[in-house]
């Protein structure tokens, strides 16, 4: 990544004809905001005179603390390739701060970059791989999405049968351009599913580039008259949208989860971190998986997790161990989907993490079993649970976890649950069209 001063931006902002720059920030829902302004109020921008009022982002400020500011990082300076080429349009991602010149303890970004400083501690560096799933789908006469595609492809089906592909290419192609080092590309198992792989990365910056990712991968399949959604579980009866996380932590340079003399390759920060992941998760997948829908996707027979178990040797635990070792050794996370805020479920993750690490906590027995084809009576001999089922039983358990909720920032963390709660509330009281089809005619 290329380290910018001011004048480094003001000199590309000239030479590439932009005229307008994009301030940009993620609500604590995962929602990028932005705040534009002309090249003329650029050097206002870089100075980091640019306010906003914070109340009126959900979950950021009260009415009477509302006015915030805007520090851009220059380093994440960037021209969007789809915008017009005369009158170009660049983005700038931005801290969130108060007036009075200290960081906002509710920006995502900033939580993250909390929990980055306590591995450094330690002397580790957080590095994340994320394999980002999504659907296209088409619109309606009046551009409005549906869930509709004739795309009747599965796994790894090319052309002419993806009828993604061309959109697919041009997403690669466009997020090339934009700095991303793009690793793979492919249908995925669900009818009108995709998935594109970008090289992992250090933590804040790999969330930023998740939220340039989805935003990029929008814009494109605009300008093919398709729609794409990161929604976990858009149709029934089909796979859901995942975005597994592989995290890793290095000490000077080198990958302290490998060791080739450890069982199964790994080293004892490894496991201790692993076990620091199945403390917490039940509490985690709130933020991890942070809708009613997201648990549509975490059901039996649509290969996402459902039971708290890890293993090395097979693909149904939430905590996997792909196989690569050495620089490679990784663990991975498979329940969390794209709804997610990246910023949030980074930090929460890596927090658990560390948690398994300072108190050298145990990691439970692997389980290299299929655990979908195991016994009620199995599961419960090897102590193995289930994920919460729902929205609800995920804020629960939230709520009782303090290590989480005092890292993140009991008002931060109070105002997302409030939010979460509204959320399950409402979808409560909704009367769903399978109510209607299963109870209105029998009774």
């Amino acid at each position: 990544m290329a380290h910018n001063s001011k004048e480094d931006i003001i000199r590309l902002v000239e030479e590439n004809d932009v005229e307008f720059i994009r301030l940009q920030f993620t609500d604590i829902f995962g929602i990028l905001k932005n705040v534009a302004v002309p090249k003329s109020q650029l050097k206002k921008a870089l100075d980091n005179q640019m306010m906003f009022d914070g109340s009126s982002i959900d979950g950021f400020a009260r009415i009477e603390e509302s006015d915030m500011c805007l520090r851009p990082d220059l380093d994440s300076f960037v021209i969007f390739p789809w915008r017009p080429q005369t009158g170009k349009v660049a983005r700038l991602i931005c801290d969130v701060y108060k007036t009075d010149g200290t960081p906002f303890e509710g920006d995502p970004r900033f939580i993250l970059k909390k929990a980055v400083a306590e591995a450094a501690k330690l002397g580790y560096t957080f590095n994340v791989g994320p394999e980002c799933e999504f659907f296209l789908f088409n619109v309606d006469e009046n551009g409005v999405p549906t869930t509709d595609s004739l795309d009747r492809s599965g796994y790894f089906d090319l052309g002419p049968n993806d009828l993604g592909e061309n959109a697919r290419r041009d997403m690669v192609l466009t997020l090339e351009d934009m700095g991303f080092e793009i690793e793979a590309s492919h249908h995925e198992c669900a009818p009108a599913q995709h998935e594109i792989d970008f090289k992992y990365g250090e933590a804040v910056k790999t969330a930023d580039s998740i939220m340039t990712f989805k935003l990029a991968v929008k814009t494109i399949a605009q300008r093919h008259g398709l729609h794409a959604t990161f929604m976990p579980k858009p149709k029934a009866n089909m796979c859901g949208s995942g975005m597994h996380i592989n995290m890793s932590l290095e000490k000077d340079g080198v990958n302290v989860f490998a060791d080739e003399n450890g069982e199964n390759g790994l080293s004892e920060t490894a496991y201790h971190f692993i076990a620091g992941i199945m403390k917490h998760i039940n509490g985690i997948v709130a933020i991890t998986n942070p809708l009613v829908n997201s648990y549509k996707r975490l059901v039996p027979g649509y290969e996402a997790p459902v039971y708290i178990a890890w293993s090395a040797r097979n693909r149904s635990p939430l905590v996997r161990i792909p196989a690569a070792r050495g620089r490679g050794t990784r663990v991975e996370l498979r329940c969390p989907d794209p709804s997610a805020n990246p910023y949030f479920a980074l930090a929460v993750c890596l927090m658990a993490g560390l948690d398994g690490i300072k108190n050298k906590l145990e990691v439970c027995e692997s389980v290299d079993a299929n655990i979908y084809e195991m016994s009620k009576a199995e599961k419960k001999a090897r102590h193995i649970e289930s994920l919460p089922e729902t929205l609800y039983d995920a804020v629960k358990e939230l709520e009782k976890d303090d290590y989480i909720m005092d890292f993140i920032g009991r008002e931060t963390a109070e105002k997302y649950i409030d939010a979460k709660k509204k959320e399950w509330k409402g979808y409560k009281v909704e009367v769903s069209k399978w109510e209607i089809d299963e109870y209105l005619y029998k009774y």
